[in-house]
C-alpha cells in the first residue's frame, strides 16, 4: 500500500526497456540497491541554499532538508570552506581510540561550551543509528543491567539494536530474531512508566516523536519520567538526532523541557551536510568503556576528521546567527498560511511540522502535484497521513509564503 508510490508501478516507471529511460537511471536500478519497489528516481544534480537543481537547472525547494539534514541550507560557503581546509591537511587517521583528532576536539569543545556539565563527553561516530547503538552498549556497560524500555511508534534507525526498539511488526518483524529484554512504554502515557524499574538500564525516547507524525511530548510526562529515571538508577537517553541542532528553535529539544537527559544522541544536521553521530554523557558515565574490555566500542570512519570540520563550521555559523531565534516566527507563519478544507491540523514544535489530511492517497497526490512545481515534500513511516514539512532553517519569510502558496494550490 505504501509502495504504490506517486501511483507508479514498477514496470512502468522502471522498466529497462523504456527508451526514455536515461542511461543512469538504468545503471541506477542495475547496480544500487533499492529501499522500495518503485523508487520514485529524482535526479538533482546541484544544490544552493533552500533549493535543488536538476539536469535542466529546475529549481527544486528542499522543504525536507534531506530529512532534516540541510538545516543551514545546501552548499553553505563557510562549511565548504573547512571542508576544503581540512581535506588539505588530511582526510583520514586511526580517530578511535588513541590519536588526538584536532578537527574532533574543536567540535566537541565548540558543543560542550554549548551544554550542560553532565554533557561534556563525546564519542563521534558516522550515523544516527551508529550513535543509539553505542548508547545501548554504554548503558548496559555503565549500569551492569541489560533491559532497555523504548517508546512505541518511536524510530531509532535501522540497525539491529535500533530496529529492536521499533514497536510497529510490520518494520521489525522480517528481521527476528532482534535484541532480547526490550520493553515498550507507551508515549505521554505516564501510568505506563511502571515497565520502568531496578533492573532497567535504559530508556530510550525522542522529545517529538519524528515518525509518528511530529509529536511533541509533554512536559509533565517528560518530568515523570525524568522522576521515574532517577528512582530507579536508570539512564535516561534523549534521541534529538532529528530534533537536534536547531531545529526546534533550540539547539536541542530537551531545552524547552529543562529535563537534562544522561545520554543524548545527536546526527543528521550536525555534520552540516557530511556524515557524522555523536553519544554525549558525562566522563564517569563514558569511562566505562575504556576498560574491561579495553577497546569496547571502537570505530574505523566515526568522527572523521572532514565531517568534524564541517560539523565545527556549521554549528559556528548556526549560533553565530539568528537562525534560531527566528525559528518561532517562521513555525508561526506556515501555521497562519497553511489553512486549507483538506488540512485537518498541524502538529510538531519549530520547523518540523507535520500537515495531516484525510488518507493516504491525498498525500501521495499532494506530494505529486507539490514535486512537479517545484517542491519537494515527504510522508511519515507511521503516519500516511501526513506530510512532512522540515525546511533548512535558513528559509526567508518570503519563501515561506511562496511554498506555503504552492502547498494550497497543490491541494486545491
Amino acid at each position: 500500500y505504501i509502495f504504490l508510490y506517486l501511483g507508479r508501478s514498477r514496470l512502468e516507471a522502471c522498466s529497462y526497456n523504456n527508451p526514455y529511460l536515461r542511461s543512469i537511471k538504468k545503471s541506477f536500478l542495475k547496480h544500487l540497491a533499492q529501499t522500495s519497489p518503485t523508487p520514485p528516481m529524482y535526479e538533482f544534480v546541484r544544490g544552493k541554499g533552500i533549493y535543488l537543481y536538476d539536469k535542466n537547472d529546475k529549481p527544486y525547494v528542499d522543504l525536507i532538508s534531506g530529512i532534516a539534514v540541510n538545516n543551514i541550507g545546501h552548499n553553505n560557503k563557510q562549511v565548504t570552506k573547512a571542508i576544503k581546509k581540512q581535506v588539505d591537511k588530511y582526510s583520514h587517521q586511526m580517530v578511535y581510540g588513541e590519536y588526538v583528532i584536532g578537527p574532533q576536539v574543536k567540535l566537541a569543545k565548540r558543543l560542550a561550551k554549548l551544554l550542560p556539565d553532565k554533557l561534556q563527553s563525546f564519542y563521534f561516530l558516522n550515523s544516527g543509528s551508529e550513535a543509539v547503538e553505542g548508547a545501548m552498549k554504554l548503558a548496559k556497560k555503565y549500569t551492569g543491567r541489560s533491559k532497555i524500555v523504548a517508546m512505541r511508534s518511536a524510530y531509532h534507525g535501522s540497525t539491529s539494536g535500533a530496529l529492536s526498539m521499533m514497536s510497529d511488526e510490520y518494520y521489525s518483524g522480517p528481521f527476528k530474531p532482534l535484541l532480547p529484554n526490550i520493553h515498550f512504554a507507551d508515549f505521554n502515557q505516564l501510568d505506563t512508566l511502571d515497565v520502568i524499574d531496578e533492573q532497567t538500564a535504559a530508556v530510550f525516547i525522542e522529545p517529538i516523536q519524528a515518525e509518528k507524525g511530529y509529536v511533541p511530548a509533554s512536559q509533565e510526562f517528560l518530568n515523570g519520567l525524568r522522576k521515574k529515571c532517577n528512582e530507579t538508577g536508570t539512564l535516561l537517553v534523549f534521541d534529538e538526532i532529528q530534533t537536534g541542532v536547531g531545529r526546534t528553535g533550540k539547539l536541542y529539544a530537551f531545552e524547552h523541557y529543562n529535563v537534562v537527559p544522561d545520554i543524548l544522541l545527536s546526527a543528521k544536521a550536525l555534520g552540516g551536510g557530511m556524515p557524522i553521530g555523536v553519544f554525549i554523557s558525562s566522563q564517569a558515565i563514558m569511562a566505562s568503556l575504556s576498560d574491561n574490555p579495553i577497546l569496547g566500542h571502537i570505530t574505523t570512519f566515526g568522527g572523521h576528521p572532514v565531517s568534524c570540520a564541517a560539523g565545527n563550521a556549521s554549528l559556528k555559523f548556526l549560533t553565530k546567527s539568528n537562525l534560531m531565534r527566528e525559528v518561532a516566527e517562521k513555525e508561526a507563519l506556515f501555521r497562519e498560511l497553511l489553512v486549507h478544507p483538506k488540512i485537518n491540523r498541524i502538529s510538531g514544535k519549530g520547523l518540523m511540522l507535520a500537515v495531516q489530511l484525510d488518507s493516504f492517497e491525498e498525500v501521495e497526490r499532494t506530494m505529486k502535484r507539490c514535486i512537479e512545481r517545484g517542491v519537494i515534500i515527504d510522508w511519515f513511516l507511521y503516519n500516511l497521513e501526513c506530510l512532512r514539512i522540515s525546511p533548512p532553517l535558513i528559509m526567508t519569510e518570503d519563501q515561506i509564503k511562496d511554498v506555503c502558496g504552492v502547498l494550497l494550490e497543490a491541494l486545491d
